[in-house]
């Protein structure tokens, strides 16, 4: 692919052009000035971070700007590209005249001229170039040529995304081009780029416009390249054509050993070739000295010699054109300084050769499916087969699964063990098992994510499709940062980010392993449930009040029985039975009582998901209980209700139960809690995708602010600053006026009119007010206002604080509540709300979503407070008006979403009252924001 002809455009007028010196390599940011250019310029540079994206078949190019120094390796290119690729990229200009172009495509300012290259091999050979010229105050001229051999592979769209990136950064909105009109190639690629293309035919040309920015559309369009580059790259590792064990051993009961016997074992099939360099035989299969020597290049090569060794062997296998990389050595990132090193040049060598990398630091990969049959795994024990998909960043916790999967009658459809995950993430598999015909039900044990945001994005795609279940370690551990902010401190306290992300993305998360697989069982074998309404079915009473106990905590209803449904019990179960919800049925119950009282609740209307629970008496029959709860389940079934079972014996259910497809426990608790999870998971699939509302808002006046704030340093915005913020966005304030002293704090009460009255400090660091003594309620008069001012001014003054203002207002009534937002560098914007106003974090009464949100979603916060009751008129208080302190939280979601730079905001309090709710204090701390990444890198790239 080649694109249209590039005209040599000199810098605008007036924006001289910068010139970067000797030392200063591209991606530093550095001043016009620092540059050598003129200063009045006044432009900076925005640092491009060289990056790694995947192509559409899951091998990797490496993406960096352009130096001087490249004019060879650029001149060199341009001759490579055939005589075709050399007319559609140059138009005319003779081979002669390449170094030249190339030493034009490298004189580069990064601003108003920028190269982009792409690298490719050991040699870092260019592969492809990508540049623009400034044209004019927002428009660039765009050129482009890519390898023949990676034509059609993706990388012109990748190489128009992160130049259009770049130039957006720089002021740059449009981009404008020419090409011949045998050039399909490169109007193929911009048409399906997503951004918004204008053509134009002139005479034997055609005339290209595009926007820079990108369009939702391009959004999804790439992301769906990046699923197919991931699917691609899974092909490699979990449906392999040919497999290489290196370090194979002939010893059995070895890492390197049982692996080896695994593959074989189990039955890959394809050719397995182990590599020993001591060896001539390894378990009766003959054996190569090297990677070398193998008769063919393998797609995967699983890796198992020590850590000092792997990067010689990764280097062997690239030059041997392997596609990717399975490591089971360890001692890299997780074993320190050096691991880390070590793990970083790994990297480095599967980027230079394309190749996708699992690991290090793991257990292998699996595929159950009878056409690959791949146990590239060191486990004692063969998977069983089934739907289910599974990655685990731990790998021994991970083959411990894979065995109680199987004892469950849960098999896998694939596994991988994550380990360090270096490459291969848990974003790729979403991917793959998203297309992946084999599996129903995906299950993740992560310990970290490295871009949590696309998971987000990635999972709440999926989820759609397929249920995912999580479990998330570490939630005990504290926030990494000291937040100055109630909304950072109540963020930081506890894992609930995690929280926000997968109840935003559908994500199912448990607590523990075992309740994950609770959960699977469930979503493997039953339907989901069409609402909350739990039926009991139990012969022993105990039980049952544990179950309703856990049915109300985790918010499931046990309703009431209608009269017909009531009287249908009664007919057919014994007279001391109870017929109310939980129904006991007494330890004399027959199976044919469990038969009648199953089928009851089964088909009764006001019933969506029932448990049955069997604890045998001294003369009892499980096995005839386990029958008439099969065909219960069965009936269940063909009604769309999942039915649980709880059998409390010590030799475990009788095993038809699970053969059955019905899921079993040996508590009621845990059967409780997985219909609660599904039921979760149910109601967000039926809920319609919100799309947050149009709101009215000055987005640019805002942008400027923060701007002028970045401009000296940052930091906590005045308070006249922050309220000019939240008017832009509509957020309502208490009113209020200024005052430089005491006795101008009595002119501005006396200016309300109204008492009682508020007045507070403000100054330079004074962040928690309240710790300060530096506001007073309640006040009487404008008197009474003077004077609290005087001793606040004395106080702060002794305590270092000048200079010292006040704001005066109303004193307002109504419940306190705080509304937060945050920018989360990894999860992006978050919005928050709390009740206890100033005591907000003694509470930690808090709920929380990613950002933006929409009036449901925001209405649903504020119920899920433990104070929502005095929010709705607990103890004879008035209401609150719940619209106006959601369209609050709506709003400021809106801001933290619009503006990244706004690290952290407290509205704290609001006064949430019967006739509205207002701001009464506010602050906002303004930081540099890192940019997004740019599309087509690796998936969990942060």
């Amino acid at each position: 692919m080649t694109a249209h002809r590039m005209r040599a455009a000199p810098p605008p007028p007036h924006r001289p052009s910068a010139s970067t010196s000797a030392d200063t390599a591209p991606g530093i940011v550095v001043s016009m000035a620092e540059s050598g250019a003129d200063p009045q310029a006044d432009v900076r540079i925005r640092p491009y971070r060289e990056t790694d994206v995947v192509l559409r078949d899951g091998t990797t190019v490496h993406l960096r700007a352009a130096r001087s120094e490249d004019t060879p390796r650029v001149a060199a290119f341009y001759r490579s590209l055939s005589p075709v690729s050399r007319h559609l990229r140059f138009f005319s200009i003779g081979k002669g005249a390449l170094e030249e172009r190339a030493a034009l495509d490298c004189q580069v300012d990064y601003v108003h001229r920028f190269t982009l290259l792409a690298a490719s091999g050991p040699a870092a050979e260019v592969v492809g170039v990508a540049s623009y010229v400034r044209t004019g105050p927002d428009r660039a001229e765009v050129a482009f040529a890519v390898s023949d051999r990676l034509q059609g592979r993706g990388l012109g769209t990748l190489l128009l995304a992160h130049l259009a990136q770049v130039a957006a950064a720089h002021g740059i909105a449009t981009f404008e081009g020419v090409m011949l009109p045998e050039n399909y190639r490169m109007l193929d690629v911009l048409e399906q780029s997503g951004f918004p293309l204008q053509l134009r035919p002139t005479q034997d040309e055609i005339a290209f416009t595009m926007p820079t920015s990108f369009t939702p559309e391009a959004v999804e369009r790439f992301e769906r390249r990046e699923q197919l580059a991931a699917i691609a790259a899974l092909e490699a590792i979990l449906r392999p054509r040919s497999v290489a064990v290196i370090g194979a051993s002939r010893e059995r009961g070895t890492v390197a050993g049982e692996l080896f016997h695994n593959l074989l074992e189990y039955g890959f099939q394809g050719p397995v070739y182990p590599v020993n360099r001591n060896a001539r035989v390894v378990q009766s299969v003959l054996a190569y000295p090297s990677v070398d020597d193998l008769p063919e290049a393998v797609d995967l090569a699983v890796i198992a010699v020590p850590a000092a060794n792997v990067p010689e062997v990764a280097e062997a296998c690239g030059r041997r054109g392997v596609r990717a990389i399975v490591v089971i050595s360890s001692g890299f990132a997780e074993a320190g300084p050096e691991g880390r090193r070590r793990q970083t040049e790994l990297v480095e060598i599967c980027r230079r050769y394309g190749m996708r990398l699992v690991g290090p630091n793991c257990m292998g990969v699996i595929n159950t499916d009878a056409s690959v049959r791949l146990n590239a795994t060191f486990g004692p024990k063969p998977p069983r087969a089934g739907r289910v998909g599974f990655a685990s960043q731990s790998g021994a916790l991970g083959l411990a699964i894979i065995d109680y999967a199987g004892a469950l009658e849960l098999g896998l459809s694939s596994f991988v063990s994550l380990g360090n995950k270096a490459d291969i993430s848990a974003n790729d598999l979403l991917h793959f098992w998203e297309a992946d015909d084999a599996t129903d039900t995906i299950l993740l044990y992560v310990e970290s994510f490295g871009n949590p945001r696309k998971f987000g994005r990635i999972a709440r795609r999926v989820a759609r499709r397929k249920p995912i279940v999580a479990v998330k370690a570490g939630r005990s551990t504290a926030g990494s940062r000291a937040a100055a902010s109630h909304t950072g401190a109540l963020l930081a306290a506890a894992d609930i980010r995690v929280d926000a992300l997968f109840r935003h993305a559908g994500v199912i998360r448990t607590d523990t392993l075992e309740e994950m697989f609770d959960v699977a069982s469930l979503l493997t074998h039953q339907p989901l449930p069409k609402g909350r309404r739990l039926a009991i079915v139990t012969n022993v009473g105990g039980p049952a009040i544990l179950a309703a106990d856990a049915a109300e905590a985790a918010g499931l209803q046990l309703p009431e029985f209608s009269e017909a449904t009531a009287a249908r019990l009664r007919a057919g179960l014994l007279p001391e039975a109870s017929t109310v919800n939980p129904i006991d049925l007494t330890a004399p119950a027959t199976p044919e009582h469990y038969a009648h009282a199953l089928r009851t609740v089964v088909e009764a209307s006001e019933v969506d998901a029932i448990v049955a629970i069997y604890l045998p008496p001294l003369e009892s029959d499980p096995q005839a209980i386990a029958a008439r709860v099969e065909e219960a389940a069965k009936l269940a079934r063909s009604q769309g209700k999942p039915l649980a079972a709880v059998f409390m014996m010590a030799g475990g259910p009788p095993a038809s139960l699970r053969r059955a497809g019905i899921p079993t426990y040996p508590f009621p608790e845990g059967a409780v809690r997985a219909l609660a999870r599904v039921a979760d998971y149910a109601a967000w699939l039926a809920a319609p995708e919100r799309r947050p509302p149009t709101l009215a808002v000055r987005r640019n006046e805002a942008m400027a602010l923060v701007a002028q704030a970045l401009g000296r340093g940052g930091g906590w915005l005045s308070w006249e600053e922050t309220l000019r913020l939240l008017e832009c966005y509509g957020i309502p304030l208490v009113p209020c006026r200024f005052a430089s002293s005491p006795a101008e704090a009595r002119q501005a009460a006396e200016a309300l009119g109204q008492t009682p009255l508020v007045v507070k400090a403000v100054a330079p660091g004074l962040v928690h007010k309240t710790e300060r003594a530096a506001v007073r309620v309640n006040l009487r008069s404008p008197a009474e206002v003077e004077l609290a001012a005087e001793r606040m001014l004395h106080d702060l003054r002794a305590a270092g604080f000048e200079p010292v203002r006040f704001v005066v207002q109303p004193h307002l009534s109504g419940t306190e509540v705080l509304v937060g937002g945050l920018f989360d560098q990894q999860f992006g914007p978050i919005v928050v709300s709390a009740t206890g106003g100033i005591f907000a974090e003694v509470f930690h009464d808090v709920s929380m979503r990613l950002a933006p949100v929409d009036r449901e979603e925001a209405l649903a916060m504020l119920a899920e407070l433990r104070g929502y009751p005095l929010l709705t008129g607990a103890r004879g208080r008035p209401p609150a008006d719940l619209e106006s302190l959601a369209d609050i939280i709506v709003r400021l979601g809106k801001l933290v979403e619009d503006i990244p730079e706004v690290a952290e905001i407290d509205l704290n309090p609001v006064f949430a009252g019967p006739d509205g709710a207002w701001v009464a204090d506010a602050r906002a701390r303004i930081e540099a924001a890192a940019p997004p990444p740019p599309p087509g890198v690796p998936s969990d790239t942060p």
